[in-house]
């Protein structure tokens, strides 16, 4: 057989040398920083995977992450997404590759590719096509002839001994003999071979060191937030807390940083992994899921990269002189001729701290870092945010049903039942218990199991009115189970053990029993040392037990038919396009295994839109033919959830989270261009059992937008001066609506003093001016943005001899 062989790493591509109407660029690294056309770059990057948005979506996001202050967005390379079936390629639509690259050039940006083509990524089966399972021979992640492919490989490379080594060199040689004439990287590699540089993943890479003085400190996944799973509850992390691990990195050397994700997106399709990973990865990114930037964590870290980049002459001349100004406090500068900027920080995770530098006194909270691109004034600081918060919300909506539609009744809605069992022709027996991945080559989600039974009523666990128990073990991940055709019981794993158990009493009458086993799975998995030995499926034991006189009857050796995937899949009940869909007044709700469809017409406006699936069970949804992915809000979110989490202190991805007790997604996305203004076709198919009719649309929408800020913040980045007049430039607050054709339409809030609360629940304190909303409604209303001076001199001083601040809430319209 012909090798099959993919690139280990991640590479540098600059956009100049992809198109030929751009100038050449040269892309080396020394030990300080990519070198680009001779000369050093500090450079902010951040992550966006374009099958997880659409080609409509692109420009934007693309501009949303320029003006967020970004230089690069780095991308994976999703090779089961282009060749799902072996010498099958595909790059059209959201898998236009070319295109997306292209889009990032034409905004001045650069790209960096990760080539994978072994992504993790929460994608489906970490990016490897499943008929790569079925090469003979095969060992994933492994110095294996058939074929050799990478990423993040120094999380698992213990687990394969001696072939690790030799692996991870023969992908180095690999790579560089491309002579692509830009860098290399392997992220999570601490023995990357010259010249390929090593760089960090993590939360935090601050105390990050490249395993060779020649090379420059690189962060390529600074996690912006945390994935969500189906039967989790939502992580968010702090922007405080991710602008200080920002800002230490630079203050400790860094050179480049990527924010992952710095738009999440939606997992189309069947796309997501893990198992469990959810349809939504928005990832608490910058840019959300819909493509809208989320305030206030676009904003302050566009500040901090500004301060970053103010600094940067002063970073990339020199290696920075650290010095001590007390526990937990350190002050690191960059010195070099006339260009001086320094970081003053403060590691402490409780106390705030006042520190003597270069003879001036400095406040730092704590868990922060000031910037001082001129080694005196400070731009800003990490805890102290400049930038608007909003207060998105969702405008619920019915579907405008086209009742006319041919095949509609009085609903709207028409149906067809999906067979319990076996009803394709195409079913096969087999003696035993089939692991599901091996049989169904990931096909489809469904996997049935058959089994047919006589009862003569006089069977030893039947005896004397015994209560019968069927006993079902799968791997996973999810199993329903129905007896004569009617659902006995359902079972499912989670993000932690995708192992289902079941032990469900059933009545078996006399004569022919059917058992028929319809297992799922969510995803596959994407990430360890040997994961295309995971399993999923019902591989038992499966077994009838006696309550009653402990007797046991093993069916797992029994000769099984087995059925890969769902009629409704066969006949393309997805589209929408078959005759057999039925209409009659009694449409079924609240019935497993049922397909749905509708026609309907498009929400008015422009705002983006989510289908609201609350009150629904489990099963995937298609709107025009696309797959809007797995809807799963039965299952509910676990964990432990807090009102309040401080960003002070280590992030970890259990430490902030919301939505417990609550189902962990009901809103899914719905691209604005996969709609047409009227005649839409939505087709459901519905596992557990709900009321279509309950379906409705969600619109996002901007509810309101807040500011908070105190006398002891700086100034806004884009105020500042070195020149000595700065010192007399104190703290704004600034507002500004965020679509072009709003003005601020009213003040909901204004207190300068002391104001308690956040963004849509602001007091009043003990101490507050009697004039601030009327000084803030004459600033702002009628206006697109405003700013007001938070000082005495504006507001008059309500309580001398504390620090003040003003918080404000607005409306646009």
């Amino acid at each position: 057989m012909k090798e099959v062989r993919f690139a280990v790493v991640v590479v540098l591509v600059v956009l100049g040398v992809l198109h030929s109407f751009a100038l050449a660029v040269n892309v080396t690294y020394d030990n300080r920083a990519l070198v680009i056309d001779g000369k050093r770059r500090v450079l902010v990057s951040g992550s966006i995977h374009y099958p997880r948005s659409t080609p409509e979506m692109w420009p934007g996001i693309i501009q949303k992450s320029k003006d967020g202050g970004l230089d690069v967005i780095e991308t994976y390379v999703f090779w089961n997404l282009h060749e799902p079936v072996r010498n099958q390629y595909d790059f059209e639509g959201r898998k236009d590759l070319v295109k997306f690259i292209k889009l990032v050039g034409a905004a001045g940006l650069y790209v960096h590719v990760r080539i994978g083509p072994y992504v993790c990524a929460e994608w489906n089966y970490g990016g490897f096509p499943v008929w790569l399972h079925f090469v003979p021979g095969i060992k994933f992640r492994t110095d294996n002839e058939p074929f050799k492919i990478e990423n993040e490989y120094g999380n698992v490379q213990s687990s394969f001994g001696s072939a690790a080594k030799s692996y991870v060199q023969w992908a180095a040689t690999m790579a560089t003999s491309l002579n692509t004439g830009v860098p290399w990287v392997m992220c999570n590699q601490p023995d990357a071979p010259d010249p390929i540089i090593n760089t960090c993943n993590g939360f935090y890479c601050d105390q990050f060191t490249p395993n060779s003085k020649n090379k420059p400190k690189m962060w390529t996944e600074n996690w912006s937030g945390w994935f969500l799973s189906f039967g989790g509850a939502l992580p968010y992390r702090p922007v405080e807390d991710l602008a200080f691990a920002v800002a230490r990195f630079y203050q400790t050397g860094g050179s480049l940083q990527n924010y992952y994700m710095y738009h999440g997106g939606t997992n189309f399709g069947r796309t997501s992994g893990g198992p469990f990973i959810a349809t939504s990865y928005d990832y608490d990114a910058p840019i959300d899921e819909y493509g809208l930037v989320r305030q206030p964590k676009w904003g302050h870290l566009r500040d901090v990269h500004k301060a970053i980049k103010m600094c940067e002459e002063a970073l990339i001349s020199t290696d920075p002189a650290v010095t001590s100004l007390g526990p937990n406090l350190e002050a690191t500068v960059y010195k070099s001729g006339s260009q001086c900027s320094a970081f003053l920080a403060n590691v402490d995770s409780q106390s705030d701290k006042t520190v003597t530098f270069n003879g001036n006194s400095y406040h730092l909270p704590a868990w922060s870092v000031s910037i001082l691109p001129d080694c005196k004034n400070v731009v800003l600081n990490t805890a102290k945010i400049n930038s608007v918060t909003t207060r998105p919300s969702f405008s619920n909506q019915p579907l405008k049903v086209d009742v006319s539609a041919s095949e509609a009744f009085d609903s709207g809605w028409s149906w067809i039942d999906e067979p319990v069992g076996i009803s394709k022709n195409n079913s096969f027996a087999n003696l035993g218990l089939s692991e599901q991945i091996n049989t169904t080559a990931d096909k489809s989600d469904y996997l049935w199991y058959s089994l047919s039974t006589d009862i003569k009523g006089d069977e030893p666990y039947l005896a004397n009115g015994s209560n019968t128990v069927l006993h079902v073990d799968s791997l996973g991940h999810a199993l329903h189970v129905f007896i004569n055709k009617k659902l006995a019981g359902s079972g499912k794993g989670s993000g932690g053990s995708s192992k289902v158990s079941l032990d469900i009493p059933i009545t078996l009458v006399p004569g022919r029993n059917t058992i028929d086993l319809l297992s799922l799975t969510v995803g596959l998995q994407n990430y360890g040392a040997f994961f295309e030995l995971r399993g999923a499926g019902v591989t038992g034991p499966v077994k009838l037990e006696s309550q009653n006189n402990n007797i046991t009857v093993d069916l797992s050796s029994e000769q099984w038919t087995y059925q890969i995937g769902l009629e409704g899949e066969d006949l393309g009940l997805p589209s929408g396009s078959t005759s057999q869909w039925l209409s009659q007044p009694n449409l079924p709700k609240n019935k497993p295994l049922t397909w749905y469809k509708t026609t309907f017409d498009a929400p008015a406006g422009s705002d983006p839109l989510a289908l609201d699936f609350t009150g629904f069970g489990k099963g995937e949804a298609w709107i025009n033919g696309h797959s809007i992915g797995r809807y799963w809000p039965s299952y509910t979110a676990s964990g432990q959830c807090t009102s309040y989490c401080d960003y002070k202190g280590s992030y970890s991805a259990n430490k902030c989270l919301r939505n417990c007790g609550k189902p962990s997604q009901t809103l899914y996305h719905v691209p604005r261009s996969w709609l047409k203004p009227t005649s839409n076709t939505l087709v459901l198919f519905e596992e557990i059992g709900s009321d279509p009719t309950r379906l409705s649309f969600a619109s996002k929408q901007l509810g309101s937008l807040c500011s908070h800020v105190s006398e002891s913040h700086p100034a806004p980045v884009e105020m500042w001066s070195s020149d000595s007049k700065q010192q007399k430039t104190g703290p704004v607050l600034s507002l500004e609506c965020p679509s072009p054709n709003q003005v601020i339409s009213s003040i909901k809030f204004a207190s300068f003093g002391t104001p308690r609360g956040t963004c849509g629940s602001f007091s009043h304190g003990k101490c507050s001016s009697q004039n601030a909303l009327s000084i803030v409604q004459k600033a702002c209303i009628g206006s697109k943005s405003c700013s007001v001076d938070v000082s005495i001199k504006a507001f008059g001083d309500p309580c001398r001899g504390k620090t003040k601040s003003l918080a404000v809430e607005a409306y646009c319209q």
